[in-house]
């Protein structure tokens, strides 16, 4: 397919104006039209690829980690409130485990984000010790043995060992897909608050596995894994949000959240479990809810789930924590729940959002090597610049599950 590509610093102006009237929307790392879902904008956090790539040019595992600092301060800044071009795009301002494209999800890039996810977990291990419950953490050193795997095969020069060291990584990354699975339905099952880190675990799976493809420039089996991956985490993704929501979602709509959560953004959250609602009909939905627990707060605190709170974490009285310790620290945590639920489903539609890149590069004609290599040629970076556009001159029909 002969299509020319732009790749720019600048966001277009009618691209900016689209978004300004809804015309265009951004879902995951892609800007597409609102009525057929033609995509005509991929964007690129700028430069976070090929530092990671070039840091993994005949290093190890270690080594990369240990290059990694500055680069995530880069790529963490993708996550936070960022209005670029006047406020007409806005990135969300829930952080995510994703960059925007699968072009900078190397290998370097997955290796840290395991390494933050495993902490996260030996941190959480404190508040699994008071229920009793233990996690298995060894099965991590096994997903970073199969990424060093990774590196070590794209850095050998002949063929066929690249081809071999990459099957066997593979193989590995199938294994965490299988265990990381199982994982992630037994915490969805319990309610726990660490479901989200099996969920993420489970993405850098799909995603370590599917670069391999794409090293390997096989398009179609790339795009077939990323597809399963999609079905699979999108699923569990719906759960965990359903038991974030609570018994009573009206809870995140209390008054004392007037400035912190506005029905725009519970209007979102609503949105991706069911595109056709709109912000009337989440208030319609809210009203009796509002009412109920206004009439019986006790009720959603006996209902709540240990995904948000249990009554061990809250001190109270000789006789343990009361209705009312227990809503006081509910509180303090729904807001920080709630980016927990916006960071979850921007997760999810960036990795759906990954699919058309590789349909782009099969549609386009190009290597996914030369994708990789994709920069303003002329254009001068401006100072403060995140993210490149990357511009095709008609818009894709591109099939995702976004």
């Amino acid at each position: 397919m002969s299509l020319a590509l732009t790749v720019t610093f600048a966001l277009a102006d009618w691209i900016a104006k689209g978004l300004a009237d809804g015309t265009f929307e951004r879902v995951g790392g892609v800007i597409r039209e609102v009525g057929n879902k033609q995509v005509v904008t991929w964007l690129r956090e700028y430069g976070s690829n090929s530092s990671a790539n070039a840091a993994i040019s005949g290093k190890g595992l270690a080594d990369v980690n240990g290059r990694l600092g500055s680069m995530e301060s880069q790529i963490g800044k993708i996550g936070q409130n960022i209005l670029l071009n006047q406020g007409i795009l806005q990135i969300t301002t829930a952080a995510s485990v994703l960059n925007l494209g699968v072009s900078v999800m190397g290998f370097a890039v997955i290796a840290q984000r395991l390494q933050e996810i495993e902490q996260q977990l030996k941190q959480a291990q404190e508040l699994l010790n008071k229920i009793n419950r233990k996690i298995d953490l060894s099965f991590y050193a096994n997903f970073r043995a199969a990424i060093e795997l990774a590196i070590n095969a794209f850095t050998m020069n002949k063929p066929e060992n690249r081809r071999s060291s990459a099957l066997q990584a593979i193989n590995r990354f199938l294994e965490a897909e299988h265990i990381y699975t199982e994982y992630t339905d037994i915490e969805i099952e319990q309610q726990s608050q660490i479901a989200d880190e099996f969920l993420l675990t489970l993405s850098l799976a799909y995603l370590a596995e599917a670069r391999c493809y794409l090293e390997l420039e096989e398009h179609e089996t790339a795009l077939r894994r990323l597809q399963e991956g999609a079905r699979v985490i999108s699923s569990r993704i719906y759960k965990y949000v359903e038991i974030l929501l609570t018994s009573n979602p009206a809870a995140y709509l209390q008054p004392q959240f007037r400035n912190v959560i506005s029905l725009r953004r519970m209007t979102q959250i609503y949105q991706w479990i069911d595109p056709n609602l709109d912000e009337n009909a989440v208030f319609d939905l809210q009203r009796e809810n509002l009412f109920n627990m206004a009439q019986d707060p006790n009720k959603w605190l006996d209902l709540l789930p240990a995904a948000i709170l249990t009554p061990v974490e809250v001190q109270g009285g000789w006789f343990g924590p009361d209705h009312n310790d227990l809503k006081r620290e509910a509180d303090k945590r729904l807001p920080q729940v709630f980016e927990v639920m916006e960071s979850m489903i921007e997760t999810n539609r960036r990795f759906e959002s990954y699919q058309t890149e590789i349909q782009a590069v099969s549609q386009l004609g190009i290597s996914f090597h030369d994708w990789l290599k994709l920069t303003p040629s002329t254009e001068i970076k401006p100072d403060g610049a995140e993210l490149m556009y990357i511009i095709p001159s008609q818009s894709l029909d591109l099939q995702s599950a976004i």
